[in-house]
């Protein structure tokens, strides 16, 4: 009789392995390689990565920035000059190493900001619903239908001593109102499961609940935000520096390389001064495009799977 109990504990211990969930780490790795064009993508965003932010160590700032008339649109090569130089004579190959960082970088900013406000709002206001939820709704409603691009560039434009760090801030102004929408669905979802009203009846406090039960079990939709989130506020950065707006002149830009475009002659005859940027930002925009996809995927894995 021992030895039959031993082996049905033994066999119910191999079964539970078996059927527990796999960790979210897993599941996005898993989807990720299964999707080779995912898997392309993810190498793609790694390789831009090493090439702006780890050949920024290589360069000096205010060279790069640096103006020689003499060299102004010299052509692809000319003169060592690998994507050719600006109508300052600046270098486009190290133009765009320090503007796809500092693109990437207030992307990376203004997401962090807007994904820990709109947390906290989507949070507090599908946790408790009621009056709470609806005048937390209605400011966020209130803010959306604001004209967000004008009223950007008049707080650039007005703002005294502005900086990269302005940017972000003014950015992430309107960015965190659909977060808050994203996650309060979610928590609307997850307030009234078993789990939640247990803690409620052990006599948990909300806070507690709220960050310690609800916000795990929302991770994995976490992840995929903030993944797109990067890739839309590259866009918002890149937009604004575009039509002069975005970061200050001093500082190079992807926004700022593409907009030589505005020129008929550059779009024309010297290709080399918008070309490499905006090949640079269809890549970044559609690799995290196709790795958010593969990241939605193992999301909905995920849920199915608890």
């Amino acid at each position: 009789m021992s030895e039959k109990k031993g082996t049905t504990s033994t066999t119910e211990a191999k079964k539970s392995k078996v059927s527990s969930p796999e960790s979210t780490f897993k599941v996005v790795v898993r989807e990720i390689v299964r999707d080779k064009v995912a898997l392309t993508a993810f190498i793609i965003i790694v390789l831009i990565l090493l090439f702006t932010f780890g050949g920024s160590l290589f360069l000096n700032a205010g060279k790069v920035t640096e103006a020689n008339i003499i060299d102004a649109y010299y052509g692809w090569g000319v003169n060592g000059h690998i994507l050719g130089t600006d109508d300052g004579g600046r270098d486009i190959f190290n133009l765009l190493i320090m503007g796809g960082r500092n693109s990437i970088l207030i992307g990376l900013g203004v997401t962090a900001i807007c994904e820990i406000v709109g947390l906290i709002v989507g949070l507090v206001s599908g946790y408790y619903g009621g009056y709470i939820d609806a005048i937390i709704m209605r400011i966020v409603d209130f803010i959306q239908v604001l004209p967000r691009m004008p009223i950007e560039i008049v707080l650039v434009t007005v703002i005294p001593n502005y900086s990269p760090l302005s940017l972000v801030w003014i950015i992430s102004m309107f960015g965190w109102t659909s977060t808050a929408r994203y996650f309060r669905a979610f928590v609307l979802s997850q307030r009234d499961r078993d789990y939640v009203l247990a803690s409620k009846t052990s006599g948990s406090s909300d806070l507690k609940i709220m960050f310690r039960e609800v916000l795990p079990n929302i991770t994995s939709m976490l992840i995929i935000d903030v993944v797109l989130t990067i890739a839309g506020n590259i866009g918002i950065e890149t937009t604004l520096s575009f039509i002069g707006y975005g970061l200050p002149p001093t500082v190079p830009s992807l926004g700022t390389l593409i907009g030589f475009a505005n020129d008929p002659v550059n779009v024309v005859s010297r290709p080399w001064l918008w070309l490499p940027a905006t090949i640079l930002l269809l890549a970044i925009s559609l690799s995290i495009n196709y790795v958010g996809r593969a990241l939605q995927r193992a999301g909905d894995a995920r849920q199915r799977e608890n």
